[in-house]
């Protein structure tokens, strides 16, 4: 019987002891994949409607830093062996009517959107960051690129503003709603 040299014996040993899954980390990937991914539609529905305005280059650029950010998350899903959600195809077409609804109802209404989306995922990120701090074995890349993005979704939440989101028609209503959308996507990406 043939019995490798030790020294392969424990590089094998540690290779796989390097690829045991962690759950929570699993969700953590899964369900920022399945925002970002959302985040991106919202942003193209938005185009959709306001791409030839005013808002267009406005609307672009943020819309190619989600386009950053699903592909980042595309890679940690390839990289720790993450399922993504099921509900991808749900929300691919959900995040574009709601980008695109929000946007046919005037510029405010699309910056209204972007606010209420970004105020829930700033303080999803934020919940993420405290709960990896608290790892001492933290993965050092995803802690960075969760505080990079978030960073980023701030800066939009903050765009909309600054572009009249607080005038948009039923401003409180509006995003109090998508709000309540948010979080439940939220909660349903992280466990299916």
């Amino acid at each position: 019987m043939y019995r490798p040299p030790p020294i392969l014996h424990h590089v094998r040993r540690a290779h796989s002891a390097t690829r045991k899954k962690n759950p929570h980390l699993d969700a953590i990937i899964r369900v920022d994949h399945a925002g970002e991914l959302g985040a991106d539609r919202i942003y193209a529905g938005q185009m959709a409607v306001l791409g030839n305005t005013a808002e267009g280059p406005l609307i672009k650029h943020m819309w190619e830093q989600e386009i950053k950010h699903r592909q980042k998350f595309e890679e940690l899903i390839s990289k720790y062996r993450v399922r993504p959600t099921v509900m991808t195809p749900i929300w691919n077409i959900a995040g574009f009517a709601l980008g695109a609804g929000t946007a046919l109802l005037g510029k405010e209404a699309a910056m209204a959107c972007t606010v209420a989306v970004e105020t829930v995922i700033v303080d999803h990120y934020n919940d993420q960051l405290r709960t990896l701090m608290e790892d001492p074995n933290v993965d050092k890349d995803i802690l960075q690129t969760i505080t990079q993005f978030r960073d980023e979704e701030l800066e939009h939440h903050d765009t909309g503003l600054h572009h009249g989101a607080e005038q948009a028609p039923f401003y409180k209503a509006l995003t109090e709603v998508i709000k309540a959308g948010c979080k439940a996507a939220i909660a349903v990406s992280k466990k299916i």
